[in-house]
Parts: C-alpha cells; structure tokens; sequence
C-alpha cells in the first residue's frame, strides 16, 4: 500500500514540476539566453559578409594594377584597409566590450572608404570598366555589400530584441535573478558619413 502511495505520489510531484516547467516557459524565462544566441548568430553572418568582401580585395586590386599600376596609393590604401580589417577579429563573446566593436566598425568603414575611392579611380580607365574579370568581381562585390547591409540589419534587430527582453518586465525580473551575468549588448554606431555609404560599384 505505502509502495502504491510512495509512486503515486511521485507521479504527482513529476507532474506538478512539468506544470511549473512549462509555466515558466511560458513566463519569458527563456528567452533572455534565447535571444543572447541570435545576436551572436546574426554577429556570425555580418562577420561572414565582411569576410566575404575581404576575399574579393585582393583578386579587385590585381585586376586593376593590371590597367592602372601608377594608382599606387589608391591601390595601397585598398590593401592596407583590408590587412587592418583582418587583423581584428571580434569573437561573439567580445561583443559587448564597446570599444573592441568601435575599433571593428572604424576598419570597416576605413575599408569601405578606400573602395569608394578605388570605384572613382577606375571610371577613368574604360577598358578596365570593361574587363570580363572586373565585371564578374563588380557584381560579387556589389552583392556582398548589399548582403553586409541586410546582416548588419539583421544584428541591429537581434540586438534590440534582447536590450528590450532585459530592461522591460518579465525579462527585467528573470535577468535580475538568473542572468544578471549577461550584459546589455552593444550595437553598430556610425563612427564616420562613409561608414553608411554602400561603395558604388555599378559602372554600366
């Protein structure tokens, strides 16, 4: 009888925690480490895009030394804004150190920069405009920066749901007793008027 009792009892207490479980869940209990892990995922895709954009560099400036080797300080400006943008890797754990980010934004943006002036270089040279490798490196790059500034949305987004889930009740009271470790995350600042220019690379 008491074995019946002791199983019986058992089931209830078990039923009465998946209750609680599931209530908590349904409270926002979660969604604190939740939207912390989409920040980092969307961090993850801007890196990738700005990698991506990284990669073209080198094969771009070969393609235009090739019809312009005298630009030897625009060219020059071009690899060393990538070698700098290279040399910073921001680890999702470091985002929210504010001037690690700040000094990720500036390279960018100093990268993005040199290849405006690079595009302004090269309307002087026709053949190059028309060159078959160019084109093809025009329209990759044209497309990386439009998918850097649908991933940099993408983690402005994430960044602002998960500052919100924090400062803002139930979130408020689960951070303050279960995450009060994980701190409000940084988000992109413009640091320069280039750093929201998208470099022009149509030349048709």
């Amino acid at each position: 009888m008491r074995s019946v009792f002791t199983a019986g009892r058992r089931a209830l207490l078990g039923a009465l925690f998946g209750l609680l479980a599931l209530g908590l869940s349904g409270c926002g209990i979660n969604n604190i480490p939740t939207y912390d892990e989409q920040v980092k995922a969307t961090w993850a895709q801007v890196e990738n895009q700005y990698q991506r954009r990284a990669d073209l560099i080198p094969n771009l400036v070969k393609t235009v030394k090739a019809y312009a080797a005298h630009e030897r300080e625009t060219l020059q400006a071009v690899t060393e804004a990538r070698a700098k943008v290279s040399s910073i890797q921001l680890d999702p754990n470091m985002l929210d150190d504010p001037a690690k980010l700040q000094q990720f934004e500036a390279a960018q943006a100093q990268l993005s920069s040199a290849l405006a002036r690079l595009m302004v270089v090269v309307e002087r040279y026709p053949n190059l405009k028309a060159d078959q490798n160019f084109l093809a490196l025009q329209s990759q790059l044209e497309g990386t920066e439009n998918r850097i500034s649908v991933a940099r949305r993408d983690y402005i987004a994430a960044v602002e749901r998960y500052n919100r889930e924090i400062r803002t009740f139930p979130g408020r009271i689960w951070h303050a007793i279960l995450y009060r470790d994980m701190p409000l995350r940084e988000t992109f600042r413009t640091t320069s008027e280039d750093a929201e220019k998208v470099p022009e690379v149509d030349f048709r």
